[in-house]
């Protein structure tokens, strides 16, 4: 049973998540991962990659992985490891929705909030933007509890501010927007990689191994076959992710490779909050074989 399916309205899910906040993580985790998943999570010896990421949530907490899930404070993060060159340009950070100036603004660019995920706003005329529901929608997610929903631990504790950041285009894409490179690693190495595109239009999603081998899963979104060539920039976009990935048992790190140049995305530690379902299921385990899980730290 998917309670998405029942409560349609994301942000009503939203708040009725912050109000069982109450629940044991424990509890809540098994709760949604039988709802989500529909089998139960197996806690005792986990051994596919979604039940170890829901042990991750729980489990494993460092103050580093909340630096790194703010989407302002990862840019330090990113420095400190000698890649700021990686970083895009940042135009402006707000601690409010309500002081954002258009008039200080190029005519494109990417709105964030600092303390969520898939809470972007892509601008690419700003004489278009409906600047009252653009702050309202950056007010409502700012102060969105991301913390209860899926008791991803690492958005607990972050400060929400509003930040502004370079539009990136790749007009040579034969796909709308730009490709999204994410790679799965594992104790600082790169193991496969995820490529989405046409996230705007007709979203498709294809999975390859660190040598650009196609791997035949498919996800929520669809794959659509072995058709893009290994990206020019691979081995520059792997040389960063596993230097990204180092300090960790596992993380996602988010890549753009536009215009012969790597760009950061972003670090995610439980990609799509560990509920993912994977056609043929199989991958679920063999990506549950590269997570080594390690000692707990709470």
């Amino acid at each position: 049973m998917d309670y998405k399916k029942i409560i349609k309205n994301k942000e009503l899910r939203f708040k009725i998540l912050h109000y069982l906040k109450f629940v044991p993580d424990s509890l809540m985790l098994k709760l949604q991962y039988r709802m989500k998943m529909g089998r139960k999570l197996n806690w005792k010896d986990p051994q596919r990659w979604t039940e170890k990421l829901q042990w991750y949530k729980k489990y494993y907490r460092t103050p580093l992985m909340t630096q790194c899930a703010d989407k302002l404070e990862v840019r330090e993060y990113i420095k400190s490891k000698g890649l700021e060159g990686i970083l895009n340009k940042l135009y402006a950070v707000y601690d409010s929705a309500d002081q954002f100036n258009l008039d200080l603004l190029p005519q494109k660019f990417v709105i964030k909030t600092t303390n969520g995920s898939g809470t972007n706003i892509l601008c690419k005329d700003k004489s278009q933007l409906l600047l009252d529901k653009v702050k309202q929608s950056l007010n409502d997610w700012m102060y969105r509890d991301n913390f209860s929903v899926g008791r991803e631990w690492s958005y607990k504790d972050i400060v929400p501010k509003v930040i502004v950041e370079e539009y990136l285009e790749d007009k040579s894409n034969p796909f709308d927007g730009i490709n999204d490179y994410k790679f799965i690693c594992f104790n600082g190495k790169a193991k496969y990689i995820v490529l989405d595109v046409d996230r705007n239009i007709d979203h498709k999603r294809n999975i390859y191994d660190a040598d650009w081998n196609f791997i035949d899963v498919s996800t929520d979104y669809p794959n659509f076959g072995d058709t893009v060539p290994m990206p020019e920039g691979l081995d520059e976009m792997l040389r960063v992710a596993n230097i990204l990935a180092a300090d960790f048992p596992f993380v996602r790190v988010d890549l753009y490779w536009v215009n012969g140049t790597v760009y950061f995305g972003e670090l995610t530690f439980y990609p799509w909050t560990g509920y993912v379902q994977f056609d043929p299921d199989e991958f679920d385990f063999i990506l549950g074989g590269e997570f080594q899980l390690p000692i707990r730290k709470s």
